[in-house]
C-alpha cells in the first residue's frame, strides 16, 4: 500500500477525510491486475498495479459530484461488494471488493450509504441488496 501513497497524496486534499481504502478487482477485465480503491468524502481514487511488471498507474480520480449512477451490490455468498459508477467521461467503472467475512460486507455497505446518500438526491442513487 505504501507504494500507492504518492499517487493518493497528489489526488486528495489534506483536509479530505478517508472513508475507505481497500483492494479490489475489475470484473470486466480479470487479467488487468489489482486495484486499490480510496474513497473520501469528496473523491474516489483508484490505482492499478499491473500484473506482470507491478507498475502503478492512476486508473480513476473523480470528484464524487462528477460521478453518476453510483450503485453497489452486497453479496454475502461471495463476501464481496460490487461497486459501479459512471465517470464524467461516460465510462462505466466497475469494481469488486472481496472481503473476508460477511460482517465486513455489511460494514462496507454502511460506509457507501453514508458517503453517497448524504450528498445525492434520491433519484441519482441506487443500492441493490
Amino acid at each position: 500500500m505504501s507504494r500507492h501513497l504518492p499517487i493518493f497524496r497528489r489526488c486528495v486534499e489534506p483536509d479530505d477525510s478517508t472513508v475507505l481504502v481497500t483492494r479490489c478487482v475489475c470484473p470486466d477485465r480479470p487479467l488487468s491486475g489489482e486495484f486499490l480503491l480510496l474513497l473520501t468524502y469528496r473523491r474516489l481514487v483508484v490505482t492499478q498495479e499491473t500484473r506482470v511488471l507491478h507498475r502503478l498507474r492512476l486508473h480513476l480520480n473523480a470528484n464524487l459530484r462528477h460521478l453518476s449512477n453510483v450503485t453497489w451490490r452486497p453479496d454475502l455468498r461471495m463476501s464481496a461488494v460490487d461497486v459501479a459508477a459512471t465517470a464524467v467521461d461516460g465510462v462505466r467503472e466497475r469494481f469488486r471488493m472481496r472481503l473476508g467475512q460477511p460482517e465486513q460486507v455489511w460494514h462496507f455497505d454502511a460506509l457507501l450509504k453514508h458517503v453517497f446518500r448524504e450528498r445525492r438526491p434520491a433519484g441519482r442513487l441506487t443500492a441493490a441488496a
